[in-house]
């Protein structure tokens, strides 16, 4: 399984990007409408068995990388099982992202009106958008 997030289609509030895919390699969601239930349960473990598959590949690869007599094989199986765990990170990353509140006034170059008379800078989250 690769994970590649400019072919997943964007997740809408209410959807869960799961841990896995189809047998065709499409991704799977949930609707969990905010409570979270045995296949959520499923996905945060597997999710948390992932975050720890990666840190054991990364010191392994880190390993192979500081070995001199490392060949060409060992970086490439190194590189192969990094890869990988670098693609469960990123779809845990769009997953857990896609969950977060949403601002209520998204400005596309991330600057703040100063300017206003209200004085009040705190974050406005829209209702119904935490999944």
């Amino acid at each position: 399984m690769s994970y590649d997030r400019d072919s997943v289609p964007a997740v809408t509030p209410g959807l869960r990007l799961l841990p896995w895919e189809t047998d065709s390699g499409k991704p799977c969601f949930l609707s969990t409408h905010g409570a979270p239930g045995l296949l959520a349960r499923i996905a945060d473990e597997i999710e948390a068995d992932q975050l720890r598959d990666g840190a054991h590949v990364l010191k392994g690869a880190q390993a192979v990388l500081d070995d001199q007599k490392s060949g060409e094989y060992a970086v490439r199986q190194a590189l192969r099982a990094a890869t990988q765990c670098l693609g469960d990170v990123l779809r845990i990353a769009d997953s857990r992202g896609a969950r977060l509140p949403q601002l209520a006034d998204n400005d596309d170059d991330g600057d703040r009106d100063r300017d206003d008379d209200t004085g009040d800078d705190a974050s406005q989250v829209q209702a119904g958008a935490v999944g």
